[in-house]
């Protein structure tokens, strides 16, 4: 199906892989040589998350897929639990049955664990790497995120029903009344303990971490991120030969609820999936 919007033409298609029909979208207008970029949304959402800022600014001159991931948005749930993994081997999956020999993966909060997982298992299909606000373990969240973690389950849908998020989901979701089974499935997924310390620090492709001054992880957990790659360990020098292929990036006056409106995630990271840096 097409969809008519502010920025350039998007196509809605669904990919039967591993079980599910995976809902993505495509826009932009593509240049020669350009590597297209899969957005990945957060918990709750789905591909209209970056409508308003992200989706547009990488438009210009590439091609940008968004995915509706497992039980969100047009993707409808089926009989396994929301994992990390599995979800990165969709995204994978995706990738092969686009044809495309590599993409730039980039995920937002949940989507950013799933784009993380995808560079691990998959690094052969992603060339960069971007995870916003998203953090390589479980305690990297502050204390009271995890709280609200722990308390996550199906008695929290009913109160969620006169909301933005869920009227959103009930817009496009092919069983809406799976409601209460995603937040089931997503305080599962929230509450399983991951430390991902040793397969961060084995990623080769150039990899860059944003997150807001104010998000739901410490900045310091961002800068151990960035220093397991390598990254801010010696001065980069005049000629920026102490420099990695990595970046960080810290939003000023951003929190974990608005960094993917940000006008100031594109214009981060815009640069970095430009530049011809490699590993």
């Amino acid at each position: 199906m097409t969809q008519t919007s502010a920025y350039p033409t998007r196509q809605g298609n669904y990919a039967s892989i591993n079980g599910l029909d995976l809902y993505y979208e495509r826009s932009g207008q593509a240049q020669e040589g350009s590597v297209p970029v899969l957005l990945l949304h957060g918990g709750f959402g789905a591909t209209g998350m970056f409508d308003s800022v992200l989706t547009p600014a990488l438009s210009a001159g590439r091609d940008v897929i968004t995915v509706d991931l497992q039980g969100h948005g047009r993707t409808a749930d089926i009989a396994r639990a929301l994992r990390y993994d599995t979800m990165a081997d969709d995204i994978a999956a995706l990738i092969r049955h686009l044809g495309l020999p590599r993409a730039d993966v980039m995920g937002y909060s949940m989507g950013g664990g799933v784009a993380l997982q995808t560079a691990v298992r998959h690094p052969d299909l992603v060339r960069k790497l971007v995870a916003v606000s998203a953090p390589f373990k479980r305690s990297g969240w502050y204390p009271e995120s995890l709280a609200g973690m722990d308390r996550m389950g199906a008695h929290i849908a009913a109160h969620m029903l006169q909301t933005p998020m869920y009227q959103q989901y009930a817009q496009v979701a092919p069983h809406p009344d799976d409601w209460p089974q995603l937040w089931d499935k997503m305080g599962d997924l929230l509450r399983q303990e991951y430390d991902w310390s040793a397969q961060i620090a084995a990623l080769s492709m150039p990899t860059m971490i944003v997150v807001g001054d104010a998000d739901s992880l410490a900045p310091s957990h961002a800068a151990e991120f960035f220093g397991l790659l390598g990254g801010g360990q010696r001065d980069g020098g005049w000629d920026q030969s102490g420099m990695t292929p990595h970046r960080l990036a810290i939003l000023p006056g951003t929190t974990h609820y608005d960094i993917f409106m940000s006008a100031l995630l594109p214009a981060a990271v815009t640069p970095f999936l430009s530049s011809e840096v490699q590993p």
